[in-house]
């Protein structure tokens, strides 16, 4: 049985039960069981408030959870190429076209993923393809490297080390952007939360004060929604996955070999 016909079981039998309970009312005492309609529909409101409060809390934790991944892959992708850096300048001059090559390409990363629109599928297929790109070729350039000492052989094994962390960084940071929240799941608790506040009408009377504490409710609810919208694509909106890091090993990477080149 599918999600859609379980929910249809589930609403009946719920239904079901509410329609024996006002049945009930013929068979068992008048002041066990009768009580005014504002009781049920406290009842129900009080449960929609618990069920909205419960999930919409889910839906939020798992849209930053997204977020914090995203910084730590972040951070994760700036060691792993500074270590490759390194690795190379080890290595020694031979490698210096590679360590050029890793400065471009660290700074095309940078500009694509953070100065660049996100568009959704668009942009989350772009950063796998890239990702796939930059690891087949760096291991091209590594595999033409021959290695004659074994300085030089320790410090292409470290470099074969970093470009492995490095994809994988990369294709985690992709990965991740796939489906981040359930967008059905969300629909739902927006029904909820349109029911939640139609039950809020039922139980208290037009006043403006009653209007400006619906306006209040619905900016609150308002605001829960976009953080689950934006902490979910941490590279648009408000909430922004930093590129700190990466810029740092940028800058550190330029001056590394400025001073190579100087040197030279």
């Amino acid at each position: 049985m599918d999600g859609s016909r379980f929910g249809l079981v589930v609403a009946a039998a719920v239904f079901a039960s509410g329609l024996l309970g006002l049945a009930l009312q013929r068979v068992l005492p008048e002041r066990l069981t009768t009580g005014p309609a504002s009781e049920m529909i406290g009842a129900v409101v009080g449960l929609l408030s618990l069920l909205s409060a419960l999930v919409l809390g889910l839906l939020i934790w798992t849209a930053y959870g997204v977020y914090a991944e995203q910084n730590a892959a972040i951070q994760t992708l700036a060691a792993k190429v500074l270590q490759l850096d390194l690795a190379l300048a080890d290595y020694g001059p031979d490698a210096q076209a590679g360590r050029a090559l890793l400065r471009q390409d660290l700074a095309k990363t940078i500009d694509e993923i953070w100065r660049r629109p996100e568009s959704d599928k668009a942009f989350v297929a772009g950063n796998f393809a890239e990702a796939l790109a930059n690891l087949r070729r760096r291991q091209a350039y590594l595999d033409q490297l021959v290695a004659a000492t074994d300085a030089e052989r320790a410090a292409l094994f470290a470099a074969q080390q970093a470009v492995e962390g490095i994809a994988q960084s990369r294709l985690q940071m992709s990965f991740a952007l796939s489906n981040p929240v359930s967008w059905p799941l969300v629909y739902t608790v927006v029904a909820w939360a349109v029911a939640l506040f139609c039950g809020f009408g039922l139980k208290s009377r037009m006043s403006a004060m009653a209007a400006v504490a619906l306006a209040c409710g619905a900016l609150a609810v308002a605001s829960a929604a976009h953080m689950i919208v934006d902490l979910s694509s941490p590279y648009s909106g408000m909430f922004r996955a930093s590129a700190a890091p990466l810029e740092q090993v940028l800058g550190y990477m330029g001056q590394g070999q400025g001073a190579v080149g100087a040197h030279r």
